[in-house]
């Protein structure tokens, strides 16, 4: 099945915390989509990293740290569900 919407604005959702990537939702995507999505991911994670807080703004800081948190869940989860349907990302 084809990737619904932009691989980049799912990627974000997901820091977001409005989707989660699990292996069941990511049986339904071809080698090519999981591709997409790991380059999708690495780029908002990327994002996400270069992003400064206020240093006295504890809320900035926890949500950014959350953020980051969601999105390496989900790298490794895709990293995980491909390295044992043998499909090289």
């Amino acid at each position: 099945m084809a990737i619904t919407g932009n691989p980049l604005a799912i990627a974000r959702e997901i820091g977001d915390g409005v989707h989660s990537l699990t292996t069941t939702s990511l049986k339904r995507y071809t080698p090519a989509d999981l591709k997409t999505i790991n380059t999708s991911l690495q780029q908002v994670l990327r994002d996400a990293r270069g992003e400064t807080p206020p240093s006295g703004d504890a809320e900035a800081i926890r949500k950014k740290n959350l953020r980051l948190q969601r999105l390496n869940t989900a790298v490794l989860t895709l990293a995980n569900y491909c390295r044992q349907q043998r499909i090289p990302i």
